[in-house]
């Protein structure tokens, strides 16, 4: 493959055609998707992930609203800008009330999810949070998926009877070393445990992962596109490390877009029908490769609501405060791209198909 021409294509697309039925892709074969050069051969790709796409899951686009609500972090993880070390960010917690009223704001824009995000921040106690999802599920009718980091199985268990949905904890690296060396003081194993408690309690559970890390390989990606298999990931979050000044990866390049964009599409290769969104961080390096993921196997879009006086210190990294800048404009202006490709905004919670049933039983053995 990747001689430069389309005419060594056959192959490719014989391996593709049985990756769109019942054929798992290897290890070997992911990393040669993974590593295409040639044009024609990486369109192929997207090309095949997007029939899967467009079969497994349809072609509506589903919207999923986030509020970015705590920039406190207990952590000090070397690539993010919310580290604790990070002495020069502005921290901020929005007030509970105006969470809600957030949560009101989106669904009236026509977002059937909330996504509650922070970092790690123990002011958020579990008897708190659930207040805050317990309003929200009382007041709107939206899905709630939270993305707090790792907690106990009680608080997840608190959280889940108070109404929580789903819930996101992206594995970051499944190389163990990588992770070790990116977060001090934390182990993927922990983080693997999580994501088991929260499959066992019924959550849709998403988890994702870097593109471009300092030290990774793309032997490196095809582990974590078979991890994402492995845990049977319902959602699946995946965008480029963008280096942030603030932090000890600062001097790093951030990752290569086209291969976050392979690397949506193997994902959606292999997971057939998980939902996967266009992440605001390919954005924050590329607008069209954001919209480019469309067309390479994601299926949401999630519009960031937090208000501008607290995004622009909500610094994952750089420039992730101006996209919330104006909600309802980027809504407008993506609302028009996916009328262009003929893909309908979702009505329902846009929940991964057949997922209700296999919540239902887990939700009975162990929440109920």
């Amino acid at each position: 493959m990747g001689n430069g021409t389309c005419t060594s294509r056959q192959g490719l697309e014989n391996m593709l055609s049985r990756a769109q039925g019942s054929h798992d892709l290897t290890r070997g074969e992911i990393v040669n998707l993974l590593a295409l050069t040639d044009s024609c051969e990486v369109e192929a790709l997207y090309v095949a992930a997007d029939r899967v796409r467009r079969e497994h899951v349809g072609d509506d686009i589903f919207l999923r609203g986030i509020i970015e609500f705590s920039s406190h972090c207990r952590n000090n993880c070397l690539y993010c800008g919310l580290r604790r070390d990070n002495t020069g960010l502005e921290r901020y917690r929005i007030p509970d009330d105006e969470i809600v009223d957030l949560a009101r704001s989106m669904e009236r824009e026509g977002c059937t999810t909330v996504v509650l995000q922070s970092g790690e921040d123990p002011f958020y106690t579990r008897d708190r949070m659930c207040a805050i999802i317990s309003r929200i599920k009382g007041e709107t009718s939206l899905a709630v998926t939270l993305s707090l980091g790792e907690r106990t199985f009680e608080d997840y268990r608190a959280f889940r009877l108070s109404g929580a949905d789903r819930y996101l904890l992206r594995h970051e690296s499944a190389s163990r070393p990588l992770y070790a060396s990116l977060c001090p003081g934390r182990t993927l194993d922990d983080r693997i445990r999580c994501l088991e408690w929260l499959r066992e309690l019924g959550y849709e559970t998403g988890s994702g992962f870097m593109v471009g890390l300092p030290g990774q390989t793309v032997e490196d990606l095809a582990d974590d596109v078979i991890l994402i298999r492995e845990l049977g990931a319902d959602m699946v979050g995946i965008g480029p490390f963008i280096p942030h000044a603030q932090t000890p990866l600062g001097a790093h390049p951030a990752g290569d877009v086209n291969l976050v964009l392979k690397t949506v599409a193997v994902v959606r290769m292999v997971t057939r029908d998980a939902n996967i969104p266009a992440t605001t961080a390919l954005g924050v390096l590329d607008k069209q490769s954001r919209k480019r993921a469309f067309h390479a196997g994601a299926n949401v879009y999630m519009p960031v609501f937090t208000p501008q006086s607290y995004a622009k210190d909500y610094e994952i990294y750089p420039g992730k405060g101006l996209v919330s800048s104006d909600a309802r404009k980027s809504l407008d202006a993506y609302r028009e791209f996916f009328s262009s490709m003929g893909r309908p905004v979702g009505r329902g919670k846009g929940g991964r198909p057949g997922f209700q049933e296999k919540g239902t039983v887990c939700e009975k053995k162990t929440v109920g």
